[in-house]
């Protein structure tokens, strides 16, 4: 505490858009969701294209080489459908 605006804007890297995820209780963001993302593992081609543009770091890399996303963290903002080249991630209503 005591830093003024300035001295925390400074601190901010040039042309970082996020920062990277810290699991902790704060940043659980899973309940904001009306939709969540869902991957059809057969269509899905495990480019990692999801993985690189999910702004919470909320999908993982499993050890099958398939994505699986985080629902604690994923807010559901819908980026990861958005940007599959394969049509592999739908949002449906969350429950």
């Amino acid at each position: 505490m005591g830093e003024n605006i300035e001295e925390l804007l400074k601190k901010i890297p040039v042309g970082g858009v996020s920062t990277p995820a810290q699991r902790g209780l704060p940043l659980r963001t899973g309940l904001w969701r009306t939709l969540k993302p869902v991957i059809d593992k057969d269509a899905c081609r495990r480019c990692g294209t999801c993985w690189m543009y999910c702004p919470d770091d909320a999908i993982k890399k499993t050890e099958e080489g398939f994505y699986e996303v985080d629902y604690e963290y994923c807010k559901g903002c819908g980026v990861c459908s958005e940007e599959c080249p394969f049509g592999a991630i739908k949002m449906v209503r969350e429950e």
